[in-house]
């Protein structure tokens, strides 16, 4: 496999703090020897871990992205020990595009692992990741929330891991964050994520969902910034206390029954409210026939008791949406 054709402008080894760019080689219409500039920020003073911090691995999620670049605008090199890598935006052209995916390729990073430097734009950003930055980090955040079609509880969630060790680890991670809800997340197509990659060469890796609808909300933004803050404490890359809830509740997602998808489509009628409890049968929405009057609406039920987790945020509903997320209750995450 050839080298990734991304470069840095920055040097990962320089102690200080170094603003620049990945880039990556690209011939349009609009600039025949162009390229994608993907903004990174890299603050280091001597020895210590690494963490690897990034958002917009989907374009349309801005907490993880305000936050970000915020924390590379006053991140300094005395308050860090080892290294902070900040990838505000993983996939700059969907963060351009206010998308998902990229409008280059129509890729969705965060199905795209562990990449290739011989494909599209996206699979060779992904590529990039994979060989390059993920074997420099000890330790990985990733900040996601629903983007325009999903509102979600705000949580940070790790993983069910082959080695325990790596899991007791990432789910200290993701109760460290402080959001009011830890989870262990199950995934519907676990193969090509950002968290597998991670996950598969030996690195703590804590994910998150920190709201949804497209946008951000002071709430939001709060959450995502005492994140991020607890997690470098967590990293030991800087000092302070870690910041929690007064309360805190754990979540565990253990199948596919967690989601409710629809089968049909149409008008999206929600019967449960994001953050309320709800009982195995219970109807949680209806999807209303919009092309006739006098049709009864279909309804769909929670395949078990528990949290609502997440909902469609748009009313108009198509064959195969994700409509609400239901997470069991549960005392504890250890096992």
């Amino acid at each position: 496999m050839r080298p990734s054709p991304i470069s840095a402008t920055v040097d990962f080894d320089a102690d200080g703090v170094q603003h620049g760019f990945l880039k990556l080689p690209v011939s349009h219409d609009e600039s025949a020897w162009g390229a994608v500039m993907i903004p990174v920020t890299v603050v280091k003073n001597g020895d210590g871990p690494t963490a690897l911090l990034t958002g917009g691995n989907h374009g349309d999620e801005y907490e993880g992205i305000t936050a970000l670049l915020k924390l590379a605008r006053r991140l300094t090199a005395e308050e860090v020990t080892g290294r902070v890598i900040i990838v505000p935006m993983m996939n700059q052209p969907a963060a351009q595009a206010g998308r998902r995916t990229s409008p280059m390729d129509r890729g969705n990073l965060n199905r795209s692992f562990p990449g290739d430097p011989d494909g599209g734009p996206t699979k060779q950003i992904a590529d990039y990741f994979t060989r390059v930055l993920v074997p420099m980090c000890d330790i990985a955040l990733d900040l996601h929330s629903g983007g325009r079609t999903l509102d979600i509880l705000p949580f940070a969630a790790a993983h069910r891991l082959d080695d325990l060790d790596l899991e007791r680890q990432s789910l200290k991670g993701a109760i460290d964050f402080g959001a009011s809800t830890a989870i262990m997340m199950y995934e519907l197509d676990a193969a090509a994520l950002y968290d597998t990659v991670v996950e598969s060469q030996g690195k703590v890796l804590v994910t998150t969902e920190l709201g949804g609808g497209g946008t951000s909300t002071p709430a939001s933004i709060e959450i995502s910034e005492r994140g991020v803050r607890n997690f470098l404490i967590f990293a030991g890359i800087t000092e302070g206390e870690v910041q929690r809830p007064p309360r805190q509740q754990y979540v565990e997602m253990p199948d596919a029954s967690c989601y409710v998808q629809s089968e049909h489509a149409g008008l999206l009628e929600m019967t449960c409210a994001l953050g309320g409890l709800v009982r195995e049968g219970e109807v949680v929405a209806r999807i209303w026939d919009i092309t006739r009057t006098g049709a009864e609406p279909v309804a769909y039920r929670a395949s078990r008791d528990g949290l609502v987790l997440a909902r469609r945020f748009p009313a108009r509903v198509e064959m195969g949406d994700t409509l609400v997320v239901i997470g069991e209750l549960v005392e504890t995450l250890e096992r």
